[in-house]
């Protein structure tokens, strides 16, 4: 059993995503099966995990970066890659509301995680998300996030009011830490089970908030981490059995405590109808179906003034807007009839990217139409930047940009193996840091009746090289077999430069060298980036070679291919050279000799 945190350190922060991460894929599915506002399309649950899995791997990476150091991470830099990870992997309504919880928690916990610092943050977050959203509702989320940190505020009070003795002795003292956050799960939980009474859509459906019950299984994984019991659900009320009978709303995966909880007639304690299966999301014709028809999703980086403006013009487009972040980068959600004219927004605004456009009318279960026949075979490929995106989206395959510090996680792998909508699917990871990442997505679509096969591509030009000899006309097997080969057969670098001293297997570098890694590991230390590419090249080409693969970052010039081409005919007249731009990439160069 893990030693019970005093205050939420960095490795009590670990601890806390990665039970939340549990308990909301535990409880995934019915969330999805209660997701009745403000859209029934039956996915609070799962975006809510995708959002919380992105969170975890942030902090992971930064445990990751310690590892073979003997310092530890500080508290600030895991509840930062927390926050920054909800953002940057927010999806949908609820994710991006969870996200901005997250941010608003950690801006607070950066500066002490003890129980006067944790009452603050549950009040920070809940005034952080009800600012992001346009037009706050109560009975939702919102409702939940609130009285969770009235709860915890008022901690302090009922602990001090019990006696004039205690109230004399814990003068100036706070409660411990399991005191606030205890209170603030039982405050969330009871406020859950009330907004059925306080959102008409959820009374007549008959369920708690879907994101209310997310959030409940968010704080139930934090009083895990701090008390050391984990969550305990109570019975479940068999389907059909109760319908009449008024049960006591459970929200989710709850700890053995007193509950306060509100009944609600003909409610099971997993939030559903008493007589509803779980198996799909709950129709609501009357709220849901006059809705806009396209959930717009994308990361800006904008100033806050353009983001004010952005909102302003955003929320004249349609409804369910919600705009976190800060700092120069935002997640932006809103529901409308106008995806372009959202998008075209985010333009004016700054820089958009990882956009997301969904059409409810085939996502969501109000209104579902027939789905074309699955392609027989695609690809599915991460590329570093939108040049090669638009490359290989042009040779057929299904794309996943990784940008600079922002790998996929794997819910995004999954995803973009769905949009391939094929019987068979190859995936290219182009990342060795990404193979566990990519495998755990294949499993998942297995479970789904996809047939996957990871090809396990280390960098962007093997990808490249294995997607050229794909022929979906062949055999599955003697396709994967073929791309695999080309796969190997192609020697991958990439020019990088040294962020600080260090030793290399070149020798000693200084920050600001420029490095040569030849398959993942340094082999040149150099001053300039194209006297550095062609020491690289020459390298590579001494063991033979026919196609050089250069792929620039967005700010290299022209004049460097050309310079390098050049160099290549000159050294080596049988090998033949393609140039590709990456757009914005984390490396100034990649190289691949096959």
């Amino acid at each position: 059993m893990p030693q019970l945190p005093d205050d939420l350190d960095a490795v009590a922060v670990r601890r806390w995503c990665s039970l939340a991460l549990d308990a909301l894929g535990r409880e995934r599915a019915e969330i999805d099966a209660i997701n009745v506002y403000p859209i029934a399309d039956g996915d609070t649950g799962t975006n809510l995990y995708l959002t919380l899995e992105s969170a975890a791997a942030a902090v992971e990476a930064v445990f990751a970066a310690h590892e073979t150091g003997a310092t530890a991470p500080a508290t600030a830099d895991a509840v930062r890659a927390m926050a920054h990870g909800a953002l940057i992997g927010a999806r949908g309504n609820s994710g991006t509301i969870l996200a901005q919880l997250l941010r608003g928690m950690a801006g607070v916990l950066a500066d002490g995680g003890d129980a006067a610092h944790l009452r603050l943050a549950l009040t920070s977050a809940a005034d952080a998300a009800r600012q992001a959203v346009a037009h706050p509702v109560e009975g939702t989320v919102l409702t939940v996030a609130a009285e969770a940190a009235e709860a915890a505020e008022a901690a302090e009070a009922a602990e001090a009011a019990e006696t004039a003795e205690a109230a004399e002795a814990a003068r100036g003292e706070d409660p411990d830490l399991r005191t606030v956050v205890t209170a603030a799960y039982d405050g969330a939980r009871a406020a859950l089970a009330r907004t059925p009474e306080q959102l008409a859509v959820l009374g007549r459906a008959g369920v708690v908030d879907a994101g209310g019950r997310g959030l409940v299984a968010v704080l139930g994984a934090l009083v895990e981490t701090v008390t050391g019991q984990a969550p305990v659900r109570g019975p479940r009320t068999a389907s059909g059995n109760a319908a009449k009978a008024p049960v006591t709303v459970d929200g989710g995966s709850v700890v053995g405590l007193p509950v306060g909880g509100t009944p609600v007639e003909g409610v099971t304690e997993g939030g559903l109808p008493a007589s509803a299966p779980v198996e799909g999301p709950l129709d609501c014709p009357e709220d849901g179906a006059a809705g806009p028809a396209f959930e717009v999703i994308y990361l800006l980086e904008a100033r806050d003034e353009q983001v004010a403006r952005l909102r302003t013009r955003l929320d004249a487009l349609g409804d369910s807007l919600v705009v976190v972040g800060g700092d120069g980068l935002w997640h932006v959600h809103v529901h409308v009839d106008d995806a372009g004219a959202a998008v075209e927004a985010g333009v004016e605004a700054g820089r958009p990217y990882r956009i997301r456009i969904t059409h409810f009318a085939t996502e969501s279960g109000h209104d579902v139409r027939v789905q074309a026949e699955p392609a027989q075979r695609a690809v599915v490929v991460v590329v570093p930047g939108d040049g090669l995106a638009g490359l290989c989206t042009e040779a057929g395959a299904t794309t996943v940009i990784a940008r600079p510090g922002e790998p996929p996680a794997s819910g995004e792998l999954v995803d973009a193996i769905r949009r391939a909508h094929a019987r068979e699917v190859v995936l290219l990871p182009n990342d060795a840091a990404l193979r566990h990442t990519a495998a755990a997505a294949a499993e998942q679509a297995r479970t789904e009746g996809v047939r996957v096969a990871l090809v396990p591509t280390r960098a962007a030009v093997q990808g490249i090289a294995a997607l050229a000899v794909h022929e979906p006309d062949r055999g599955f097997d003697e396709d994967v077999v073929a791309m695999t080969a080309a796969a190997g057969a192609t020697r991958y670098a990439e020019l990088a430069v040294a962020e600080r001293q260090s030793w290399t297997m070149a020798g000693i570098c200084q920050a600001g060298d420029i490095l040569g890694l030849i398959d993942g590991d340094v082999a040149v230390i150099g001053s300039d980036v194209p006297h550095t590419a062609r020491t690289v090249l020459d390298r590579m080409l001494a063991a033979g070679g026919e196609l050089v693969t250069l792929v620039l970052g967005e700010d290299v010039p022209d004049a460097l291919a050309d310079a390098l081409e050049e160099h290549v005919r000159e050294g080596h007249l049988a090998v033949d050279t393609v140039v590709y731009r990456g757009g914005h990439q984390r490396a100034p160069l990649l190289i691949g000799v096959e």
